[in-house]
């Protein structure tokens, strides 16, 4: 496919985000490649939010032991550069979650993820990361009547346990006070954060090095032989290990034990010209982020220096889930990406677009993250499975990691997202036919949505396919896909 000739022709594109470059103009640092031959006591595979929190944590706990991470780009370049910025908590996966391990466990993996928030503000104060933090909020609208109110089986189910990050607003408060002149509901959760992701990235890389975690940057992992020592092989060096994390994202695929439970999308996003003027009129200049209601959510922020930046996800599928170079370089979907953001928010109809780039996301078949031991091999981890919402819950991935590395036993080697991925995607071919068949269904019933159209048979079925994610818009009680909402594992 080729870029819409009437969406954004001529912004430029970079093989790394607008936030990565923006990072870079004040932190340019990169460590050098692996080279020769050389030991660790751990060994942990990408240098992003995952792989630096893990290895933060584990010097915290265990200052002497040698921690070293590989990372084939530089540390910021792949999701943890490439993201909207939301720091969220899993209050909105609850479902999934009381499926997966049961409402008591729910509640403290989502008390936990949203502590990680705090943490993550309180770590950029400690160790003064300019990274743009701000408990901004999230904004989960809806912009047609079909989309109406999609988190209500949320909202009651945390209702019942006494919970409520959630604050519904009214019509009046949604155009008023957020600008969202085209949406139909909206629920605030205050609570969420926004950051300036690859700065985040960056500060962390600083403080990993200050701590005493050696790092190799463009140092690409050509193999990894497995035993009672590990030997990590790049394109210049060999890495000898007593224990490997592989927190690799969606690039973790290269791993057979990994790609059946991981199916790897692309998520595109833009960020206009600077509009400080516009933003000040909607009073949206420090609000909070948002997402629209469809299958195919699309989001929207503003930036502190006066842009916005939109993005979406699903925009394409990897065959066999191996990331390739399609998944770089510039959004197609730019002009789509902006209608959709308009009908809530008129007032950025046509904004002009600077730049645009896209990246890979690790979907798993319930849309949580997952941390766990490789099976049959005892020195091995791994934590993925994100699925486009990985800078608040790293944090929580990276404290199950340290304890399963250090063979501890305590809150978080038994919190329920320390378990195996759960399910597993078809095999090729057909995941990739029928993943391409299930997301353009999924486009299609979004579009006769909002033209207030019902969507055949065929189209429905297909959208119930879906992996897990935040509970499916518009759709009748008895159409709601349950089976994922409460899946549990077999």
């Amino acid at each position: 496919m080729k870029h819409d000739p009437d969406a954004a022709a001529s912004a430029p594109v970079h093989r790394h985000s607008h936030w990565l470059h923006e990072a870079l103009a004040t932190d340019a640092d990169v460590s050098p490649s692996l080279r020769g031959a050389a030991r660790a006591d751990v060994a942990i595979l990408g240098g992003g939010y995952c792989g630096l929190w893990t290895a933060l944590e584990i010097k915290s706990r265990e200052p002497a032991l040698d921690v070293v991470v590989v990372e084939r780009d530089i540390c910021g370049g792949g999701a943890s550069g490439r993201n909207a910025g939301y720091v969220m908590d899993l209050w909105a996966k609850f479902l999934t979650l009381r499926g997966l391990c049961g409402a008591e466990e729910a509640i403290r993996i989502c008390h936990a993820a949203a502590q990680c928030i705090v943490e993550i503000g309180d770590f950029c104060r400690q160790h003064e990361i300019d990274a743009d933090f701000r408990r901004s909020g999230w904004l989960w609208s809806a912009s047609c009547e079909r989309h109406h109110r999609p988190w209500g089986q949320t909202e009651e189910a945390l209702q019942r346990v006494h919970c409520a990050p959630f604050i519904e607003l009214s019509r009046s408060e949604l155009c008023d006070k957020y600008g969202l002149r085209g949406a139909v509901a909206g629920v605030l959760q205050p609570t969420v954060a926004l950051i300036q992701p690859a700065k985040l990235a960056r500060g962390i890389r600083r403080v990993a090095l200050d701590c005493g975690v050696r790092i190799f940057e463009n140092s690409k992992v050509t193999q990894v032989r497995r035993g009672p020592e590990c030997r990590v092989r790049t394109q210049e060096g060999t890495l000898t290990a007593a224990s490997v994390v592989v927190a690799l994202n969606a690039w973790a695929t290269i791993f057979p034990e990994i790609r059946r439970g991981l199916a790897v999308t692309a998520a595109e996003a833009c960020v206009s010209a600077r509009v400080p003027e516009m933003l000040a009129k909607l009073g949206w200049a420090h609000g909070p982020g948002v997402t629209d209601s469809r299958r195919m959510i699309v989001n929207w922020r503003a930036t502190p220096d006066g842009r916005v930046e939109m993005g979406k996800g699903g925009g394409g599928l990897a065959f066999g889930s191996h990331v390739a170079g399609r998944f770089d370089g510039g959004a197609i979907r730019v002009r789509q990406i902006v209608e959709e953001v308009a009908l809530a928010m008129p007032d950025l109809k046509g904004i002009d677009i600077a730049t645009s780039w896209m990246g890979p996301i690790d979907k798993s078949f319930h849309g949580l993250p997952a941390a766990s031991r490789f099976p049959n091999d005892e020195n091995m981890f791994y934590g993925c499975g994100f699925s486009g919402n990985g800078v608040g819950p790293s944090k929580l991935i990276a404290k199950i990691l340290a304890s399963l590395v250090l063979r501890r036993a305590d809150e978080w080697s038994s919190l329920g997202l320390a378990q195996p991925l759960q399910g597993t995607f078809p095999r090729e071919p057909v995941r990739y036919l029928g993943g391409r068949c299930v997301l353009a269904a999924m486009n299609r019933h979004d579009r006769l949505d909002h033209a207030n159209q019902d969507a055949g048979a065929l189209t429905r079925w297909l959208v119930s396919k879906m992996p897990g994610s935040i509970v499916p818009p518009g759709a009748a009680p008895d159409e709601r896909n349950t089976a994922l909402q409460e899946y549990t594992p077999k």
